[in-house]
């Protein structure tokens, strides 16, 4: 009996021995933790213990969330010595020095002692490790108050690729540790990767992300606020940011406002910087924000003195004040040479400053700082000095503070929107006064012009309340709308013709859209809002109503009714009357039941009910209707502005081109045409035509091409941006061919109804189609031969407005600077160059 008893005390001692490494929150000096065993903070958000990746037979200890469905680590110990079998132990010793034991063969996996950065470990006596509920695993000294500021050693100084609200991401200058991210190598193997995001603080403290040793994306100087080039990284009501510049530290620092919230900010493997924020509802981390949204955000694309705006075709300009320094290259969009000064500086007294708004201040590896100075005290300094280049406040909050100065080239800047800082760049004395010249001649030029526009207001002011006061006397003609609506098309008709077009009385129109009801509204473009209506007879339209301050305009409306009145196609929405009464101008059409093309593949819901089979039949109707534009027609129009939101849908998803308000007329044999009005949408405009206003056949055939690669891939060419590439939808798609893996374009979720000879024919289309060059591009009739036919085809050349490699380009751009000492947009007006 009394050995019985003794057995039971024996197996519940090593329960209560062995219970602390299942689920305490600590662990004492040389105790113990084996595979399957684990410590976990004190409620349960974060746990400690090995693990191994899901498609990997390595092992590692990490820190990782306990308590959401998906595996989610945090924070590796041994992320480049794996454990290869289950053997490991994880023990603390009696100096406060973290171990992994390869039991097996007796050896040193890893070991805190290695990473640390303080000396007072060897004087612990009684250390303990805690893990916390902030993720971060702390060593520190039995019987003094548990400081969490300065422990022994915390996991928080050696991050690996996740950056957890309280944790410091930047240098402790006292005892030289770089706190920084490194990305994984790959999903499942979290050794060293090639992408590290950095606090850099070479000159005035900056946000980088280096691939290797090359800076690839450059976030910008912290400006007390955010980091200067993303504004869309700022505070909110989630979390808070802390950025502390002394002399015993620089460091940024999130901290959560709502901790019932699980975020966290990863680089990940890509090189890309992401927020994410854990959804219960759905169970995954969802992206809340990324700092590098677009091609601009690649470090130094436009060179030194470039900026580069998304919003321009081009995206790469140059300062006012600066001109390409190799025009050549720039033409060709090779943008690594940059600019230089218009007029070059010679340090003359009066050289000035002139001040840029808006923008992501360029890079501060080569500038001076003082954070007291005020900016008139700034500038004075800048100005003593002839290498000065440019300065501006160090700290935006307020009315501003402190003092950043440049010296040299001005590299990586680009536009940020209304969020973005103000840069004063040195200038010549002669260009300013050119650029001043430029302001006085244009504001006297405004005056001329506005003081006659005024008289003459007031005199048509005048008339028309006489002329009111007498036609209310007059009985009121009917028909007077259609009249004056006959009569403003009278001198813009083609040739004898009549438009033969009926005209809808406003109040049929108000009916059958119930009062242009907000229920009845099926969306909205540059024109003006477009409503859904019923007639008497039941036949629904939609009708297209001109805005009164659309910047399309009067012109416009006359020249879709005037085009589309004479063209007839199964594949051109089929107009059927307007309606013109008052300042009320509108357009009556055939309903489309489907809407618009890109509210199926452009959406990944909508986007499984358009098969494989259903897009190529699409991409072929669009193919015919261009045809008929361009040859088969009995005027030869140029769309213009072919894009997906212009494609609708028939209830059978037959495709319908629409929108013919920028559209233009060629006469007989005439093949090019030059505007200083280039209007169109990004991302769809051919090269000679954003760039020089030229426009011909070949422009819709470039549209039509970007119009194919984004059915066949989902994804829109303007807002696409490869990961490694940086390459926008064309360029990407020409890299793939490059390298024969042209199926990794495809959309995913037409895998399994593609066929593959049709989608390999396609995208080579598609590529012929965006060639840089007019002259290479295929014509219509080829095209339809083409997607009809196994016909061999030509290998497409570079694409427009194609960027290149990254590394390669980075590397170049790189060197470039040591020789030197660097959803979807309408455009209305731009001048041609």
């Amino acid at each position: 009996m009394t050995k019985i008893k003794f057995i039971i005390f024996f197996f519940l001692l090593s329960a209560f021995i062995i219970t602390p490494t299942h689920a305490a929150a600590t662990i004492t000096s040389n105790q113990i933790v084996r595979y399957n065993e684990t410590i976990v903070s004190p409620l349960e958000t974060f746990e400690l213990g090995f693990f191994n990746p899901a498609n990997s037979n390595n092992h590692y200890v990490g820190i990782w969330y306990k308590k959401i469905s998906t595996k989610t680590v945090v924070w590796v110990a041994n992320r480049n010595t794996p454990l290869t079998h289950t053997s490991g132990e994880l023990t603390l010793t009696l100096h406060g020095v973290l171990l992994l034991r390869d039991a097996t063969y007796d050896t040193i996996v890893w070991s805190s002692a290695n990473s640390s950065s303080n000396s007072s470990n060897s004087s612990a006596r009684n250390p303990i490790g805690k893990l916390l509920d902030t993720g971060n695993f702390i060593i520190y000294e039995k019987g003094d108050s548990m400081n969490e500021e300065e422990p022994i050693w915390q996991s928080f100084d050696f991050p690996t690729d996740t950056l957890l609200p309280g944790m410091k991401h930047g240098k402790n200058l006292v005892t030289g540790n770089d706190r920084h991210l490194t990305s994984w190598k790959s999903a499942d193997d979290p050794a060293f990767g090639d992408f590290s995001d950095w606090i850099d603080t070479k000159g005035y403290p900056q946000l980088i992300i280096r691939e290797g040793g090359e800076i690839m994306f450059r976030g910008g100087p912290w400006n007390a606020l955010w980091f200067s080039g993303t504004p869309n990284l700022k505070p909110n009501r989630f979390f808070n940011f802390t950025f502390v510049l002394n002399h015993r530290e620089i460091y940024f620092q999130y901290n959560q406002i709502d901790t019932s919230i699980l975020m966290r900010i990863i680089l990940q493997t890509n090189g890309h910087l992401e927020g994410l924020f854990w959804s219960t509802s759905k169970q995954e981390w969802i992206l809340y924000t990324s700092p590098q949204l677009d091609r601009c955000d690649r470090y130094a694309v436009c060179g030194p003195f470039g900026i580069c705006d998304i919003n321009n075709p081009l995206f790469c300009l140059c300062l006012n004040g600066f001109e390409p320094a190799s025009p050549d290259r720039w033409r060709n969009t090779d943008w690594s040479q940059g600019c230089r000064y218009t007029v070059p500086l010679d340090c003359n007294p009066s050289e000035g400053f002139k001040k840029f708004s808006n923008l992501k201040l360029p890079d501060t590896q080569w500038s001076w700082y003082n954070q007291t100075m005020t900016l008139v005290e700034c500038e004075k300094m800048c100005k003593r000095n002839c290498s000065c280049s440019a300065y501006t406040n160090s700290n935006m909050s307020g009315t501003g503070s402190g003092c950043l100065l440049w010296f040299g080239d001005l590299i990586d800047i680009r536009t940020v929107g209304e969020d973005g800082d103000t840069l004063y760049i040195r200038l010549s004395a002669s260009e300013l006064d050119s650029m001043e010249n430029s302001r006085s001649s244009i504001a006297r030029r405004r005056v001329r012009v506005i003081v006659p526009i005024a008289l003459v207001v007031l005199v048509i002011l005048v008339s028309t309340c006489l002329f009111y006061h007498f036609y209310k006397q007059k009985p009121q003609q009917e028909g007077t709308p259609e009249n004056e609506f006959q009569h403003d098309f009278e001198n813009t008709s083609t040739g004898d013709e009549d438009l033969e077009l009926p005209l809808f009385g406003l109040s049929t129109i108000l009916k059958a859209t119930n009062n242009f009801s907000m229920n009845n509204k099926l969306g909205e473009g540059g024109y003006g809002p477009v409503y859904k209506g019923v007639l008497e007879n039941e036949q629904v339209i939609a009708v297209k109503r001109l805005a009164k301050t659309s910047t399309q305009g009067f012109h416009e409306f006359k020249n879709e009714v005037i085009l589309i009145s004479k063209l007839q196609h199964r594949n051109l929405v089929k107009l059927l009357g307007c309606c013109i009464e008052g300042d009320e101008k509108m357009l009556v059409y055939e309903y489309m039941s489907n809407k618009g093309l890109d509210s199926f593949i452009f959406d990944k819901t909508q986007s499984e009910l358009l098969d494989w089979s259903a897009r190529y039949s699409i991409i072929n109707g669009i193919a015919r209707g261009l045809l008929y534009l361009h040859q088969d027609s009995r005027l030869r129009i140029i769309h213009r502005d072919l894009k997906v939101s212009n494609i609708l849908l028939d209830m059978d998803m037959n495709p319908k081109i629409s929108d013919f308000g920028m559209a233009r007329i060629f006469r007989g044999n005439q093949i090019e045409a030059n505007t200083d009005r280039v209007v169109g949408t990004y991302g769809y405009m051919a090269p000679e035509y954003a760039g020089d206003g030229l426009f011909s056949i070949k422009s819709d055939v470039y549209s039509f091409g970007v119009l194919v690669l984004e059915i066949v891939c989902g994804e829109k060419n303007r807002d696409f941006l490869h990961k490694e590439e940086y390459n926008n939808l064309t360029g990407h798609a020409w890299e793939l061919h490059n390298e024969g893996i042209s199926l990794q374009l495809v959309d995913k979720c037409l895998v399994e109804s593609i066929n593959i000879p049709q989608v390999h024919r396609s995208i080579h289309i598609g590529l012929l189609c965006v060639q840089r060059h007019p002259e290479d591009r295929p014509t219509m009739t080829s095209i339809i031969m083409m997607l009809g036919s196994e016909c061999p085809l030509l290998t497409p050349k570079e694409p427009g407005f194609y960027i290149g490699n990254t590394k390669q380009d980075t590397t170049e751009s790189s060197s470039s600077h040591k020789t030197n000492s660097n959803n979807e947009v309408t455009i209305t007006m731009l001048n041609g160059r």
